[in-house]
């Protein structure tokens, strides 16, 4: 019995690569979109974080959360 070959990939159909092209540019235009959502309406935003306030939302007190006794 001789041994089979693996097959190689299969030929592409130019529906398939019409469809590939059309779902990577939607995948770019999507992620062009986020960034300027996130450019426009996060960017500038921060939150102050300090010791008390990360103790508070973790149940810690802030001296154990600073590796003091407690």
């Amino acid at each position: 019995m001789a041994p089979t070959r693996a097959k190689s990939r299969l030929p592409v159909s130019p529906n398939d690569r019409r469809l590939v092209r059309h779902l990577l540019i939607i995948v770019a235009i999507k992620l062009v979109v986020l960034s300027a959502l996130w450019w426009v309406f996060v960017r500038d935003h921060r939150v102050p974080v300090d010791a008390e306030r990360a103790a508070d939302r973790l149940i810690v007190t802030p001296s154990a959360a600073q590796g003091g006794q407690p």
